[in-house]
């Protein structure tokens, strides 16, 4: 890991210590894909006490980041309110339209039967409005999240081999096996990838650090009736559109408690996590027990993954992305890194005038650029941007839009 910007001086010794740590936080951490941080960034509610800044002693970042990277606590419960504010155009009805042709996918209430509780397609509602999650951990094989709804709640249990989701809604069941979770690719656990705790995001940012990168502490905080340090991660670079990343660390146990990013343009931040109320004490172990209701429909894991096999010509066009995807390339560094790769699907996009609906929604956030590369469209939200070019051709990065017209004519 690249030196990190800091007021404090270490010796020698402890650099070395330092950077063992450093080292240590890197295995605790999970790689942000820049597609990945538009699909399921999400936001909390700020939830700082009222009671003032807590005298705690001086500690450096660098001793902060260790602090994590030292943090080893496997049980907890609590909850968590989330909130997202990606800006993105109210789509009035039409994202509905798209996903009932999306036939076979799980949850979508389509041909392929998918089950409503089916954790895969039911965790993604983190990506966009406000949430309250409650938690509870018991080591590596027991864990439990539930989402709550205004008259119905969601829960996803993880309970030894056994792993169920609940949609009181809909009276409906999922279940699977942790066997089963690990013969899926891309399935180790459902629900796994959806970051969905102030830890899940504060993993991702650890990475983000390099010599590109400032991290310094910045003061001291209460979150959840509990002291706590602010560790601040900003880029050095400009044309990021990240303007910092601010992690509440407990003092005592080192978890972090509080996720903050704010963007470059100012205003409200785009991704909030944080605890209002959080338990380091051992959860009942009564917490992790799960009987399907009387009378709810349940669908097992393996059953749901055969329905959702796509047709042969619905396979024949994910072959072609695939493809495309194969060669997937990040130019740029640190902050300002952009992924590249050639759809092969030339043409351009629809238009508001030939696109219908699609091209309307398209057109309602989509601003028109040319270049040395030469034409194509431009997808903004408050964080992730992405350059479609007429040709086929994709960038997408946590940078502003010149930046991303910059990388195409460069790659010329």
């Amino acid at each position: 890991m690249a030196p990190i910007d800091s007021d404090d001086n270490t010796t020698a010794g402890e650099g070395e210590e330092l950077r063992a740590g450093r080292r240590k936080a890197a295995r605790y951490v999970v790689p942000v894909a820049v597609m990945g941080v538009a699909a399921a960034t999400i936001g909390l509610v700020p939830a700082l006490a009222d009671s003032g800044d807590p005298d705690l002693p001086k500690v450096t970042a660098e001793q902060l980041i260790e602090k994590i990277a030292k943090s080893d606590v496997q049980q907890l419960s609590g909850t968590v309110r989330i909130n997202t504010d990606l800006g993105l155009p109210d789509l009035g009805g039409l994202e509905s339209g798209l996903m009932s042709g999306m036939s076979g996918s799980p949850g979508s209430g389509g041909d392929g039967e998918g089950s409503a509780a089916d954790p895969s397609a039911k965790l993604t509602e983190l990506v966009s409005g406000s949430h309250t999650l409650r938690v509870a951990a018991d080591g590596p094989d027991r864990q439990k999240l539930s989402l709550l709804e205004n008259a119905a709640e969601y829960s996803l249990i993880h309970n030894g081999k056994d792993v169920w989701g609940y949609d009181s809604g809909s009276n409906e069941v999922y279940h699977s096996t942790a066997a089963d979770s690990a013969e899926r690719p891309g399935k180790d656990a459902p629900g796994k990838d959806v970051p969905a705790t102030p830890k899940d995001f504060a993993d991702q940012a650890l990475k983000s650090i390099d010599d590109t990168t400032s991290v310094t502490v910045g003061g001291t905080a209460q979150v959840a009736g509990r002291d706590a340090y602010r560790l601040v991660v900003e880029p050095k670079q400009d044309g990021s559109t990240v303007g910092a990343i601010t992690v509440a660390v407990d003092a005592e146990t080192g978890t972090p408690l509080k996720f903050t990013l704010t963007p470059a343009s100012g205003g409200a931040a785009v991704v909030d996590v944080g605890f209002t109320k959080v338990s380091f004490a051992k959860p009942d172990a009564s917490t992790f027990d799960f009987t399907p209701p009387e009378g709810a429909k349940v669908t097992e894991g393996d059953e749901a993954g055969k329905r959702a096999e796509a047709p042969e010509h619905g396979r024949e066009a994910e072959g072609d992305l695939a493809k495309g995807m194969d060669g997937l390339k990040v130019v740029g560094e640190g902050w300002n890194s952009i992924a590249t790769f050639d759809t092969g699907a030339g043409g351009g996009l629809p238009t508001p005038s030939a696109g219908g609906d699609l091209g309307g929604f398209l057109g309602s956030f989509g601003d028109q650029v040319k270049g040395d590369f030469g034409s194509g469209t431009v997808f903004k939200t408050r964080l992730v941007n992405a350059l479609i070019t007429d040709d086929g051709k994709v960038y997408a990065g946590a940078v502003t839009k010149d930046a991303l017209v910059k990388a195409a004519d460069a790659a010329q």
